[in-house]
């Protein structure tokens, strides 16, 4: 009697747990963010809101798919329908079914008109779209999450080991057998902290995405991961990334082997023997289930709140600051608070009250540009989100005033330390090769990882800023011009820019690439090794400018004599040549010699890789010294396909110095 009461108890509280279990997986997802622009809408009862609906009603069918991932299609152009989900690959059939089943109605709700949405959760994204969104990488939207605590210790050996795990992740996600799940976690130990034991990392891409897609989305997301923080995220439609210094995913559900079948009884066996396999089946099962309930309840807990304020950039709305608000925060823009002046507009370090740093422009009247103009503009350059480009949090358009609100970088410009030799000291080659690989990095996101190409046309020291750890930040896109994806080149006769940084090619005919910034990022390498600008180099064995001294000194097989003298002691002789003969290869007179910016970056990390050995690089003459070139009344733009000038004075946002 009392073992049929052990059985008996035992089956009751399996049978319990299996039906609290699903109850407690089919929660409400967690809610991260949406995003459905106002472009284009479709119109109540029209076709295609019937098709979308046919969309979404085939999405929460087909939720129960043990893989994670569906995509379909209703109707036919112009009113056809893509739809798809993703769910975490780490979680069960029944929470990636309640995820989709509640996004499907969720996203109506929060996008009841828009033919393109895309909705996240911690546990699943849906999206549709009146486009082709299968098996494309989608550059755009990408949303940023971070905690709100900092790393306190050795930041950067954590630092360096997130971005080493977050690349493994996105190497095995991207390389995953055909059909498998483009999904991968790491966990790693780490011997610097006090306050934490392990990092872990994720990644994952729609399945869609062949592998080299999928590598170069995560790699996109990744370059805008912040990093210093206990835990941060980036979601894009088409993958997403995520590093946490607790354990954030089912462990259980990552790569975890099948459970064996048990063995049916033997027919005709006495029930009374068979209750010590029932207790020993069941107990470790039950016990198994409870600590998981458990660990998922723990995890509740500790899961990190997240800072969302700055990251959503895709409205008007969270962009807008109001005057009173940036009057305040730079003290009613007093002279103490000013941190330089240029030719259009002022500008002023400003603290807003949550104790965040600015830096807030006020650009000149009479520019020419309009309200919406403006305001376009400024959402498009704050849609660009790079660790290496400056960030603009928003602008304010009150009492006739342009105003634009950067992040602010305390450390002012790289010309501040490289070219002052009393500042010199304080970038060792350590801090220089840094610098040189983050601007490469930072040019290679605006010609191929951001939505559209974009030419920077006026890189020079100034205009790379230098934040807390001194990494540079690109700033000043005054100058910028935009492709399309298939454009190569333009022609202008308006040329704009800084003399000793100019390509040969836009100085002297107009014609602007990407060519010719990596000519300017050339330039740039050889004055960070040599610590001497290109424009006011003292002749030298006969050299009239840096480059034809770099040249000489390469030709002579002495290119270590470039080197900045204060660096003599403390450098690495591989890392120096392979910059100078980058920045050679880079001011070569053929823009089809010099490489382009996705090559200059897997130069810098990859020491196996042969470099081309560089030709004479190009010599432009300088006969004027204010920096603009010597074509006066011509403002007409000439391009060899459409592109888009980002104002109407090519000079609105500019000069932009956020010290």
């Amino acid at each position: 009697m009392q073992i049929s009461t052990v059985s008996i108890n035992l089956l009751l509280l399996v049978t319990v747990l299996s039906l609290l279990s699903p109850a407690i997986e089919a929660q409400q997802p967690t809610y991260l963010h949406h995003d459905c622009p106002n472009t284009t809408t479709f119109t109540v009862n029209s076709t295609y809101q019937a098709n979308r609906n046919t969309v979404l009603s085939s999405l929460s069918s087909s939720s129960t798919r043990g893989d994670g991932f569906y995509n379909t299609t209703a109707g036919r152009s112009p009113d056809m329908v893509y739809g798809l989900f993703l769910c975490r690959g780490d979680l069960s059939t029944s929470v990636c079914q309640a995820c989709v089943t509640f996004a499907t109605t969720d996203i109506s709700q929060r996008c009841p008109n828009q033919t393109t949405a895309v909705v996240w959760y911690d546990e699943c994204l849906l999206r549709y779209s009146n486009g082709n969104i299968f098996s494309v990488v989608a550059e755009q939207p990408t949303f940023i999450l971070r905690s709100t605590q900092n790393v306190t210790d050795n930041q950067d050996l954590f630092n360096q080991q997130v971005l080493a795990m977050m690349n493994d992740t996105a190497n095995q996600a991207a390389n995953t057998p055909e059909g498998a799940k483009k999904f991968a976690t790491r966990e790693e130990d780490v011997n610097f902290s006090s306050t934490f034991q392990a990092l872990y990392t994720l990644g994952q891409c729609t399945p869609d995405l062949i592998s080299m897609d999928c590598n170069r989305c995560l790699r996109m997301v990744i370059s805008t991961l912040p990093t210093g923080w206990e835990g941060a995220r980036v979601l894009n439609p088409s993958c997403n990334v995520r590093y946490e210094i607790y354990p954030f995913y089912n462990q259980t559900g990552v790569a975890s082997p099948p459970s064996p079948t048990p063995s049916p009884p033997a027919p005709g066996g006495n029930g009374r023997r068979s209750w010590p396999i029932i207790v020993a089946i069941v107990v470790p099962i039950a016990a198994s289930i409870l600590l998981l309930l458990l660990m998922c309840w723990l995890l509740k807990r500790r899961a990190k709140k997240y800072d969302t304020n700055g990251y959503d950039i895709t409205t008007i709305d969270s962009l807008q600051y109001d005057y009173a608000t940036i009057e305040a925060a730079t003290d009613k823009f007093s002279d103490a608070n000013k941190l330089g002046k240029g030719g259009f507009g002022e500008v002023y370090k400003g603290i807003l009250s949550n104790q965040q740093e600015i830096a807030v422009k006020k650009l000149s009247r009479g520019s020419g540009q309009g309200d919406e103009e403006f305001k376009n503009e400024a959402i498009l350059v704050a849609k660009l989100q790079h660790r290496n480009l400056v960030r603009l949090l928003g602008f304010c358009l009150e009492r006739e005033e342009r105003i634009l609100v950067y992040e602010y970088a305390p450390n002012k410009s790289l010309d501040y330390f490289v070219f002052d030799p009393a500042k010199q000291g304080n970038l060792d080659w350590l801090r220089r090769y840094k610098i040189i690989e983050g601007i490469a990095r930072g040019i290679l996101y605006l010609h191929e990882d951001s939505r559209l190409r974009i030419i920077h046309r006026d890189l020079k020291a100034s205009n790379i800023l230098l934040d807390g750890d001194m990494n540079p930040k690109i700033s000043d896109f005054g100058m910028a011009r935009i492709f399309g994806v298939d454009q190569t080149q333009g022609t202008t006769r308006r040329v704009v820019g800084t003399y000793g940084y100019m390509s040969p090619e836009y100085a002297m005919q107009g014609q602007f690439s990407v060519k010719s910034d990596a000519y300017s990022f050339g330039v740039l390498a050889l004055e960070i090794v040599s610590g001497q600008r290109n424009s006011d180099f003292y002749e030298t064995e006969g050299a009239l400018d840096l480059i034809s001294y770099a040249w000489k000194l390469w030709k002579d097989g002495r290119s270590l004599e470039l080197l900045d003298p204060v660096l003599r002691d403390n450098y690495s002789r591989n890392e120096v040549i392979r910059c100078i003969q980058l920045g050679l290869l880079c001011v070569q007179e053929d823009p089809a010699d010099r490489p382009t910016m996705a090559t200059v970056v897997l130069l810098l990390n990859s020491y196996s890789a042969t470099l081309q050995v560089p030709k004479q690089p190009a010599f432009v003459l300088q006969s004027r010294t204010d920096g603009r070139m010597p074509y006066k009344g011509l403002e007409s733009d000439q391009s060899t396909s459409p592109s888009m000038p980002w104002s109407n004075n090519e000079a609105s946002i500019t000069e932009l110095y956020p010290r």
